[in-house]
């Protein structure tokens, strides 16, 4: 599989806090429509392309809609969230990657692992790795200590 990772960001949450909303993205949809007279425009447009459901997410992609389901075999508590393609034409992997700082604090890391033929590696790279940077980025927006 290949890899496209985010930049590393810092989340003001311990790691634990972050995991179990992480794997209950309800609690994210509710936050999201309760505040969403607080986002700035640019966060609203990149959410339009997210749906969060009680046990998925799924996210409009070049490919078409891909629902991504919680895989808890491949998760680990307070390091690693893992969302797994139930529905893609080719295998998807969504990972945040957790790591506790010792200020209380987490750096988290959003990766997406997909198998993809080598002639459409290189006409999607791009777009992969910007769509890692911006699930890293709104990973770092979200208020877990809040939720």
């Amino acid at each position: 599989m290949e890899s496209f990772k985010s930049t590393p960001h810092g989340i003001a949450c311990d790691a634990a806090t972050i995991y179990s909303k992480l794997t209950d993205p309800s609690l994210i949809k509710r936050q999201i429509e309760a505040h969403a007279d607080q986002m700035d425009a640019s966060a609203l447009q990149h959410l339009e392309a997210v749906k969060f459901g009680e046990d998925s997410i799924a996210i409009q992609s070049p490919m078409g809609e891909v629902t991504l389901s919680l895989d808890r075999e491949n998760s680990i508590e307070d390091e690693k969230v893992v969302y797994t393609a139930s529905s893609s034409p080719v295998p998807i992997n969504m990972v945040i990657n957790l790591e506790p700082q010792d200020d209380g604090t987490t750096m988290s890391t959003a990766e997406l692992q997909l198998k993809l033929p080598f002639f459409m590696r290189k006409m999607v790279e791009g777009q992969l790795v910007e769509g890692a940077n911006r699930f890293g980025e709104l990973l770092a927006r979200i208020p877990f200590d809040r939720l």
